[in-house]
């Protein structure tokens, strides 16, 4: 008998739960029940993005139309300059700044004042954990791989992966930027280990590497043939020179991750539509609108418009970022630069 009572209750209590959660997933909010907030605030959204004019004429535009009656206010600047005023603006007691979008190293800034909500929209369940944290979300990326000339080099001796420029037989073809020093948490996190990134780079280091600034240079000097390969470039300066005839080829089984992050400020003079904005660009819906618009989209499931996402990515963290002096010292350390 009492066991009989006990299995009622148990599935009683089952049944209560299962009740709870179906209302608790029903009860979360749309999109559009975010945007019905939205627009009773003044219909004014003031986005602090670094995004070029050239992309955000072709972006921004969709998002206020699928969205009558709210404007973007796109205060346009580079990702230091951009949170830098946010910064300065709260301190003087005014925060105008509803949404950021920009270099996640600039974010991090922003939060390390205390200024940034710590909550991710529910679209960023899509996303794997090292493109999202508890108070950004990535947005779109810039990927550092390995590109090369295909005059210059031949198919079977294309590199399949980043580690390939190690060979001896590379010595005195490769280009690269100075500053990127990123390239050593890129190897870091391939190979779980700070020491045996740094042996990788030290083998590609004894190839003499030449460098270049500029990734746009990188890009040309491949196409006139003035080198062979380059391991830190740029993927998506590959594609239109291809389908310009210029002789390329470039690498996408695996690469280096720069985050462009959205986050929300937490005083944010229009709450619901910072939170809108946020929602909308993390979703599928709001991404393709990126990818429509040049940028490389960082939702796993929307694509690109040209092939430039690699397969393996090695994204940069803020954990790495709060430590890219050390980096950068192993960096200059191992190709001597100053």
């Amino acid at each position: 008998m009492r066991s009989g009572k006990f299995f009622l209750l148990t599935g009683g209590s089952f049944l209560l739960l299962l009740i709870f959660a179906i209302a608790g997933r029903s009860s979360a909010e749309t999109i559009d029940e975010v945007y019905k907030k939205a627009v009773k605030e003044g219909g004014v959204l003031n986005c602090y993005c670094s995004l070029a004019q050239i992309n955000a004429e072709k972006i921004y535009p969709v998002f206020e139309k699928r969205f009558p009656g709210i404007k973007i206010n796109h205060v346009d600047a580079t990702s230091d300059k951009l949170a830098a005023r946010a910064i300065t603006e709260a301190r003087g007691g005014r925060v105008i700044a509803d949404v950021l979008e920009f270099g996640l190293e600039n974010i991090a800034q922003v939060y390390d004042q205390k200024l940034l909500l710590e909550k991710l929209p529910p679209e960023a369940a899509e996303y794997p954990e090292n493109l999202k944290g508890s108070y950004w979300i990535a947005n779109n990326m810039i990927f550092f791989v390995g590109a090369w000339n295909t005059s210059r080099v031949k198919k079977e001796e294309e590199p399949k992966s980043l580690d390939d420029f190690a060979d001896p037989r590379w010595k005195g073809k490769l280009i690269a930027e100075p500053r990127d020093a990123e390239m050593v948490i890129g190897f870091m996190h391939k190979h779980k280990s700070l020491e045996k990134a740094r042996a990788v780079l030290t083998k590609i280091a004894a190839n003499n590497v030449e460098f270049h600034r500029g990734h746009s240079q990188l890009a040309e000097l491949l196409v006139a043939g003035q080198a062979s390969a380059c391991f830190t470039c740029y993927s998506h300066h590959y594609p239109s020179r291809i389908k310009k005839g210029a002789p390329l080829g470039y690498m996408l089984s695996e690469g280096l991750g720069s985050i462009i992050a959205v986050a929300v400020l937490k005083d944010a003079p229009h709450p619901n539509t910072a939170w809108l904005f946020a929602r909308w660009a993390a979703s599928e819906e709001g991404q393709k609108v990126y990818a429509m618009g040049g940028r490389t989209p960082a939702h796993p499931k929307v694509e690109p418009r040209d092939p430039i996402r690699p397969k393996t990515i090695y994204a940069i963290g803020v954990d790495d970022i709060r430590n890219f002096a050390k980096y950068e010292k192993v960096w200059k350390e191992i190709f001597k630069l100053r």
